[in-house]
């Protein structure tokens, strides 16, 4: 490092003025891209009943897919420094955001919503006689 820090936020982002930085940063926006669209398509199929738990991976997809594309259209195109670390920076928090702050709760409330459910459902059959549909009375029929 020859210059003071704040200059090199303005200088290009290429493998010359980022060596050590650079290829690292590509491949790890490649990878994480395929695996969040891997992750997305395996758990939404193992999750397609529970709506909340869906919300959560679309918002985790959508959210991956700007940040990784940014920091690789970045790289390729040869953005600043401050441009790739801000979409970095963003888009790495907001991922945070939403798995960490904004879907706990609702989570949360769906598992006791759940839980209700099967409870309120257990009590239904708790005896046998519950289970057993009654016959509708029937007219019975004078013999004669």
């Amino acid at each position: 490092m020859t210059l003071p820090p704040w200059e090199y936020l303005f200088k290009s982002f290429n493998s010359v003025n980022f060596p050590q930085l650079f290829w690292p940063t590509v491949a790890a926006s490649g990878v994480l891209l395929v695996v969040l669209v891997v992750l997305y398509n395996v758990r939404t199929r193992q999750l397609h009943r529970h709506a909340v738990y869906l919300e959560m991976y679309e918002w985790l997809l959508w959210t991956g897919v700007i940040t990784f594309s940014l920091l690789l259209v970045g790289a390729l195109f040869v953005f600043d420094f401050i441009l790739v670390l801000a979409t970095a920076v963003i888009g790495i928090g907001m991922l945070v955001w939403v798995r960490f702050r904004r879907y706990p709760p609702l989570l949360a409330a769906y598992e006791q919503r759940l839980a209700r459910q099967r409870y309120l459902s257990r009590q239904k059959h708790v005896t046998p006689e519950a289970t057993i549909r009654r016959r509708s009375p029937r007219r019975q029929r004078r013999r004669r």
